[in-house]
């Protein structure tokens, strides 16, 4: 029988504090996170008297002038409203421009002489500045995009077809996106007041 060599074990129990001081470290870390459900009662900010849900739905969206845009800000009031449209007296009104930007992702020959594109992408691109109704004092400014790709036939109407129906998927994870956003941003807003 052999005895423990000396500095192995204390080698050992040094590894063994520095994993216990990085475990500490670590909660500590984790500890101050903090995760709150979107769709709870809970205020988004700690001085609110208005639920998640209410502080959003008192967001008024202007006017704005493509198809793409309005398939974005027609999500953003249901998402907004829960389903229950614009508010009548909102808090908040929100600035949104939508820009689009369409791109031949693919090009490959198709039994012809010249290159045709056979697939393609559209960005969406949503910028924002929310503003306090009563004051007109901005509370968040942003910008958010996402892309959507889609075939296209040979067929002109079913290419127009395709670019339209991805135009409105990225229209629904744009609006889903920017909610998101907003939300962070009245969170942050309310911590500063």
């Amino acid at each position: 029988m052999s005895l423990p060599d000396p500095v192995k074990s204390q080698a050992a129990r040094l590894r063994g504090r520095l994993a216990v001081c990085g475990m500490a470290a670590a909660l500590a870390l984790v500890s101050a996170c903090t995760v709150r459900p979107l769709y709870s009662n809970q205020p988004l900010s700690p001085g609110s008297q208005l639920s998640a849900s209410a502080e959003l739905a008192s967001i008024s969206i202007k006017p704005v002038n493509t198809r793409y845009a309005q398939q974005v800000r027609n999500n953003l009031i249901f998402a907004f409203g829960q389903g229950s449209g614009e508010p009548a007296s909102p808090v908040y009104t929100l600035d949104l421009g939508v820009s689009e930007l369409v791109e031949s992702a693919a090009i490959v020959q198709v039994q012809t002489q010249e290159d045709e594109p056979t697939a393609g992408t559209v960005t969406l691109t949503a910028n924002y500045v929310l503003r306090d109704t009563a004051t007109n004092t901005v509370i968040a400014v942003g910008k958010r995009s996402i892309p959507s790709s889609f075939d296209r036939p040979r067929q002109e109407f079913a290419a127009y077809r395709a670019q339209i129906d991805a135009e409105n998927r990225a229209a629904r994870e744009l609006a889903d996106l920017l909610r998101l956003s907003i939300a962070q941003d009245l969170a942050k807003h309310g911590k500063k007041a």
